[in-house]
């Protein structure tokens, strides 16, 4: 089943953000190259696609799990928990509608 995953990221967090990116990057590109990520990436701060100083206020991943519970644990590990990236990270079931 799919899995939403909606990280928030804390306040001041773009310097640990590029810092644990490559090991993130890295993960996301694991659930890839097994065909089960839908989706990924960050919500800027601002309406830019280069938000600059102004960062990030958060990510959203879509992808494939056995169970909730697993989707939970790899959010769990996910580098950006880990470093303080994201101050809270919401998982729930995703039905895909379109396309």
């Amino acid at each position: 089943m799919l899995y939403s995953i909606v990280g928030i990221d804390a306040p001041n967090s773009l310097e640990l953000r590029m810092a644990a990116r490559p090991d993130h990057v890295d993960r996301l590109k694991n659930l890839l190259q097994q065909g089960r990520l839908v989706l990924a990436g960050p919500n800027p701060a601002i309406d830019s696609e280069d938000p600059g100083k102004a960062g990030f206020s958060g990510s959203i991943i879509i992808a494939e799990f056995n169970s909730l519970e697993d989707a939970q644990h790899w959010a769990n590990d996910d580098p950006y928990i880990k470093s303080g990236v994201y101050q809270s990270a919401t998982v729930k079931p995703f039905i895909q509608a379109l396309p």
